[in-house]
C-alpha cells in the first residue's frame, strides 16, 4: 500500500473518521471473531492490530462460512492485494446474506487500505447481533422482534372519539382580561 499522506482537508476529514473509532468496540469484535471460529487471534482493539488480524479477509470469510456454512465458495488464500480485496468483498456481501442492512457494510477500501475501520467495525457488531439467529454467541444489544397488534372495528371506532392532545384543548382558557375596543387611559 504506497499511499502518499493525506494533507489539508483530506487530512481533516480522516482525523475526524479515525476519531469515531473505538478500541472497546474493536475489542469485542475480535472476541466475538475468536468465538465464533475458534481461531486464537490477538483482541488488542488497537487501530494497527484490528486492522492487521482483518486485513487480507480470511478470518472474516470464515466467520460468515462459521454462520453459514458453504456461503464464501472459495477463500482466497494469497497475499496479493486484489485477492485480499476480493475476500473482504465476499464478507460484505455474506453479512448482506445474513441479514446485514447495506447501510451497516462498509467498502472495501474501508479495511484494506485502513479508510474507515470504524464502519468495519460497525458491520461486525450488525453480523454479531445476527448470532443468535445462527445458534452462535452474540453481541451488541439484542435483535429486536416484530410486535404486531391487532385491533377490533369496536376498538377502532372508539378511537375516533376521543381528541387527542396535539390537535390542541381550550380547557381553561378564557377571555377574561381581554377589552377589545376599550381605549387606553394614559
Amino acid at each position: 500500500m504506497n499511499r502518499a499522506d493525506k494533507s489539508g482537508f483530506a487530512a481533516e476529514a480522516q482525523a475526524k473518521i479515525n476519531s469515531k473509532y473505538s478500541e472497546d468496540q474493536a475489542k469485542e469484535c475480535l472476541e466475538w471473531i475468536n468465538a465464533v471460529t475458534g481461531e486464537s487471534v490477538d483482541t488488542n482493539g488497537s487501530q494497527d492490530n484490528f486492522w492487521e488480524v482483518l486485513k487480507d479477509g480470511k478470518l472474516l470469510c470464515q466467520v460468515i462460512n462459521t454462520l453459514k456454512p458453504g456461503q464464501i465458495k472459495k477463500i482466497q488464500t494469497m497475499k496479493v492485494a486484489f485477492k485480499c480485496m476480493e475476500n473482504i468483498n465476499a464478507f460484505v456481501e455474506g453479512a448482506k446474506v445474513c441479514g446485514v442492512s447495506s447501510q451497516e457494510t462498509f467498502q472495501t477500501v474501508d479495511l484494506w487500505e485502513r479508510q474507515n475501520l470504524n464502519s468495519v467495525t460497525i458491520c461486525i457488531q450488525a453480523l454479531g447481533r445476527k448470532g443468535a439467529q445462527f445458534g452462535k454467541p452474540t453481541i451488541g444489544p439484542k435483535e429486536s422482534t416484530q410486535n404486531i397488534r391487532e385491533f377490533t372495528d369496536e376498538q377502532l371506532k372508539a378511537g375516533e372519539n376521543i381528541i387527542g392532545l396535539q390537535m390542541g384543548t381550550n380547557k381553561g382558557a378564557s377571555q377574561a382580561g381581554i377589552n377589545m375596543g376599550n381605549t387606553r387611559h394614559m
